[in-house]
């Protein structure tokens, strides 16, 4: 653990000197960028040791802070995460390296580098902390970093309101982590998560108040809906690098602590994995509607994180019924299905949002409804972002159909199992999960046709051009690993089994059992995936024998008869997703405006639709402006007098001491 520790102070000792550096902008990007790819190369290598072997590493120095202890502790479930985090952060800085660079955003902001290392130790202390005091200060960390990461281009109405929103929600879910604490350590006598194991004898009420307070606290971190509404203003507004670190690996520390505190609190009551199903379902539908009404690229990612952290609740939830029932089958389907997504996640969403990166560094936009025709100059950005589609719409044979498929597994023995409480959740889990894939891939067939096909919309589109070496690689590394992690499943699943293992505090053979069974079901995913592989390169061998030795002419694309087809004639975002946003128009709540054409031949017509969120506007909107009113009764406290706040403090010390004798 000394070690693992040296390599996360390496990080942030870069981001010091980075930010020290700052005039000296190549010198000030190479120590931050190299102070994070060593310390998480060398974090890395530590992590992955639990994983391998099985065995613990903890360390406990003297620490003077009251009621808190240095407890850290990698096992195989935070070694699992811990891969997750600092293999994304590697690529991310790698990115970030290049895209400053090309940006030219970076010379002015001499802490860029310092907040990102700061966000990454804060993310792995997180995982490691076995004290409720260390993991508060890990947690606040990695928030406060993260929201100056946000508020990066803080030069902007937009991305300030969108930061103080991230702000305002993160701290809003610690209240409720503080109070869950609170009340574990009053129960457990001790904050040590150790100690906490004495709450599973408490009686069910005081555990169901902990699973709510863990539920809103983890899960607005996570993004579950309707807490996700920093979600889609913050993402959009950070880089691109820190909006795929943001969105594939932090909002995955919300679902790495809820499933440690499951694992403290002992076996669930099956209510819990029933209200996970629920969540999971509503995340995932509404999180892929509200994507495919969105225009903007970041913003369109961003309610995909949602979609997906529903599809890992699905997973988490059945793991939880299965847990609950006894049935070591589901749960460990369940549970490493849920893993394997977020570890799937992390690497599609980062290739998207990296993708997305380099689409805004060359046309300067994020509006889809302005682009189109950038695969011609942007071939590999374009390759990476179709690569990164269809992993994320749980197509084969790419990482994304892999752990979805496990998660089918897991319902699919809900419904062979034949009990009511069992079967339902089961049968929820198999549509919703139908319904996402098929609306996911609708909407990446929009983000793909409208920005990467057809004819450019604008001279900016035309004169685009592809990113730099430093940006590309860390796309090319991502979609080769939507392949690999497809093709490598069955030797993933020793590492899901510990990690289940440690959840549910039972051991679990990698070599039988259902730990069989799951090495059965992805051998055979990899091997068909291996198979369509096969095909697929054999048509391309086939073809170019075909046209070997034949004269091949390039002519214009047959065009209903208009002689000369323009950009004009293009699906827009706008009238792709149309037919399917208007079938969920009321949770949509789309505004439209426009001109639209009523003579046969029109002259100028227009159209715009927009999507609020329906959350933000008649959940926390109006809960929001109560409060305002509330606090606005006490404005007359502020009196603007010295002597009126020399009094305040009189009378406050005053009560102190009455209360104190």
């Amino acid at each position: 653990m000394n070690a693992f520790l040296a390599y996360l102070l390496l990080m942030i000792t870069g981001g010091i000197i980075s930010a020290f550096t700052g005039r000296r902008r190549k010198l000030s990007a190479f120590s931050g960028a190299a102070g994070l790819i060593l310390g998480s190369l060398g974090a890395l290598t530590v992590a992955i040791r639990p994983l391998i072997n099985g065995r613990a590493l903890a360390l406990r120095p003297a620490w003077p802070l009251p009621l808190g202890s240095f407890a850290v502790e990698i096992d195989s479930l935070s070694g699992f995460f811990l891969c997750v985090i600092f293999s994304m952060t590697i690529l991310c800085a790698l990115y970030g390296w290049g895209y400053n660079a090309a940006t030219g955003k970076n010379p002015g902001d001499r802490s860029a580098w310092l907040w990102l290392s700061l966000l990454a130790a804060g993310m792995a202390l997180v995982v490691v902390a076995r004290n409720a005091v260390l993991f508060l200060l890990a947690w606040e960390l990695m928030s406060l970093s993260s929201f100056f990461l946000v508020a990066f281009e803080n030069g902007r109405e937009k991305v300030r309101r969108a930061a103080w929103t991230y702000l305002v929600a993160t701290h809003l879910g610690t209240a409720f982590l503080l109070a869950m604490f609170v009340l574990m350590g009053a129960a457990a006598g001790s904050f040590d998560f150790a100690a906490f194991a004495a709450i599973q004898g408490k009686n069910a009420a005081f555990l169901n108040l902990l699973f709510i307070l863990a539920l809103i606290g983890f899960g607005t971190k996570a993004g579950f809906y309707p807490l996700h509404v920093w979600l889609p203003e913050a993402h959009p507004a950070a880089p691109s690098h820190v909006s795929a670190l943001m969105s594939g690996v932090m909002i995955k520390t919300g679902i790495y602590a809820m499933i440690r505190f499951v694992a403290i609190s002992g076996p669930p009551p099956a209510w819990w994995g029933w209200l996970l199903v629920l969540t999971g379902a509503v995340s995932g539908i509404l999180g892929v509607v509200f994507a495919l009404a969105q225009h903007d690229l970041k913003r369109l990612l961003a309610y995909h994180s949602v979609e997906n952290i529903g599809i890992i609740a699905l997973g988490f939830g059945l793991g939880l019924i299965g847990w609950s029932c006894g049935s070591r089958f589901i749960m460990l389907a369940g549970f490493a299905g849920s893993l394997l997504h977020v570890a799937n996640h992390a690497i599609f969403k980062g290739l998207l949002f990296l993708s997305a990166g380099s689409v805004l560094h060359a046309v300067n936009c994020r509006n889809m409804e302005k682009m189109g025709g950038l695969l011609k100059v942007m071939p590999v950005t374009g390759a990476a972002f179709l690569a990164g589609s269809a992993a994320i719409s749980g197509l084969p044979p790419l990482n994304g159909f892999v752990s979805e498929f496990l998660i089918y597994t897991a319902a699919l023995l809900c419904v062979l199992h034949n009990q009511t409480g069992v079967l339902i959740p089961g049968i929820a889990v198999i549509g919703s999960l139908a319904l996402i894939g098929g609306l996911a891939a609708a909407c990446f067939a929009k983000a793909c046709g409208v920005v990467f096909l057809g004819e450019p919309r604008s001279p900016e589109m035309q004169n685009a051009h592809e990113c730099g070496l430093a940006m590309r690689l860390p796309m090319l590394i991502l979609s080769a690993a939507c392949l690999v992690m497809a093709l490598a499943a069955p030797f993933l699943v020793p590492a899901l089994c510990a990690a289940t293992g440690n959840i549910a505090g039972i051991p679990v053979n990698p070599n039988g059992g259902a730990a069989l069974m799951l090495k059965t079901v992805t051998f055979w995913i990899s091997a068909a995936s291996l198979l369509l592989i096969f095909l697929l390169l054999l048509l391309a061998i086939l073809r170019i024998c075909l046209f070997r030795g034949r004269s091949t002419a390039k002519t214009g694309t047959w065009d209903c008869g208009f002689a000369q087809p323009s950009p004009r004639m293009q699906y827009t975002a706008s009238s792709f997703a149309q037919p399917i946003t208007n079938m969920f128009r009321r949770a949509l709540d789309i505004k439209t405006s426009g001109i639209l054409p009523e003579e046969f031949f029109p002259g100028n017509a227009s159209f715009s639709a927009h999507a609020d969120d329906t959350a933000h506007r008649y959940l926390f909107a109006p809960v929001f402006r109560a409060v305002d009113r509330a606090l606005a009764c006490l404005r007359w406290i502020q009196e603007g007098r010295v002597q009126i706040y020399v009094l305040y403090i009189n009378v406050i010390l005053l009560i102190l001491l009455l209360f104190a004798l």
